[in-house]
């Protein structure tokens, strides 16, 4: 199984959408391995978004990231990584399909409730960034044999 980060952004704290989004990880199947709210500083942030700090958003984006509290978690289960960026969407909401969270929560490119790990290894890099030994968990839940197949399980 993966694990993958999911953050929810101000834009989805701020609206009261966390619930949502959870229970809609949670009803796909994935499992919250970890979660908890913080607050974003400066460092944390050209840290994650490092490829991104030379271009002409980013004094906006940190201001965004910094404006209230986030979510993250860490979310797992097979092939997470993409089936968390399936459910988020294209990184602009209007142009994420109706039925994802973007798609169905946002109208900005920026304010665009969620962040999700583009790829495994990036996922294993972001999780160790915004949590620490022991904040993660890996349990198995008894719902697992109604989720997957004993093949998908052991693959």
């Amino acid at each position: 199984m993966q694990t993958t980060l999911v953050i929810i952004k101000p834009s989805g704290v701020q609206r009261g959408l966390a619930g949502e989004i959870i229970s809609r990880f949670e009803k796909k199947g994935l499992i919250i391995a970890g979660a908890k709210m913080m607050q974003l500083d400066e460092a944390i942030l050209r840290e994650h978004y490092a490829h991104l700090v030379d271009r002409p958003f980013f004094p906006s984006l940190l201001r965004s990231m910094m404006s209230s509290p986030v979510i993250v978690m860490a979310v797992r289960g097979v092939d997470a990584v993409g089936v968390v960026r399936a459910m988020t969407g294209v990184t602009n909401s209007r142009n994420a399909a109706p039925g994802t969270i973007r798609g169905d929560f946002g109208m900005s490119g920026q304010e665009n409730i969620v962040h999700a790990s583009d790829s495994p290894e990036n996922a294993a890099i972001e999780v160790a960034r915004f949590f620490k030994e022991g904040e993660v968990f890996d349990y198995t839940p008894c719902t697992i044999t109604s989720i997957y197949s004993p093949d998908e399980l052991n693959a």
